[in-house]
């Protein structure tokens, strides 16, 4: 399973680091961390496509329904980036305070950037990320994970993803707690 929520939140990946400070960290929207999710999967999928290629099967999942299960993810990738921006601000802030000297710079001068700008940046860094990570022996066991959610909608699938790391009580990033209608 962690194969699986790996390749989705890898996008909250990105900028954080694990420190002591991680509880005091600014929480992070579950509506976030699902926008990061919607707007990761198409990322995380090429990487996956590229890295296992040889392992694949050609009569497997990614040969007979990979495009189109993925396909529903790239329609919305431009409506999640708002939120996937927001979580990887939240992050930037955080390593720029934490930060001294050049790497704040740094961090300050790609959070000048537009989004737009920042954006394919973004892209490539969390595919490679995510394409380092993946080892050949993992391939047939991604390919089911995304067989078995791809009956889902996509809402479903970056929802599933978020109550997953809620479930998991991840504390980098924490996310914020949300208040349930109760029906009363």
């Amino acid at each position: 399973m962690t194969r699986l929520v790996a390749p989705a939140l890898a996008l909250v990946a990105l900028a954080t680091s694990h420190t002591a400070q991680a509880r005091q960290q600014a929480c992070v929207a579950a509506a976030d961390l699902g926008d990061t999710v919607l707007y990761a999967m198409p990322i995380a999928y090429d990487a996956v496509s590229t890295s296992c290629a040889r392992q694949f099967k050609v009569d497997g999942f990614m040969a007979r329904g990979g495009d189109t299960f993925i396909n529903n993810f790239r329609a919305r990738q431009d409506s999640a980036w708002p939120g996937a921006f927001r979580l990887l601000k939240t992050f930037m802030a955080r390593e720029s305070s934490e930060a001294g000297g050049s790497d704040a710079d740094m961090t300050a001068m790609i959070a000048a950037l537009p989004e737009e700008s920042l954006r394919p940046f973004v892209d490539g860094l969390v595919g490679q990320m995510i394409a380092k990570e993946i080892k050949p022996d993992s391939c047939s066991k991604i390919e089911r994970g995304l067989e078995l959610l791809s009956p889902l909608p996509v809402d479903n699938v970056a929802g599933l993803m978020t109550f997953i790391a809620e479930l998991a009580d991840i504390k980098n990033p924490p996310i914020c707690a949300t208040i349930e209608a109760t029906g009363k």
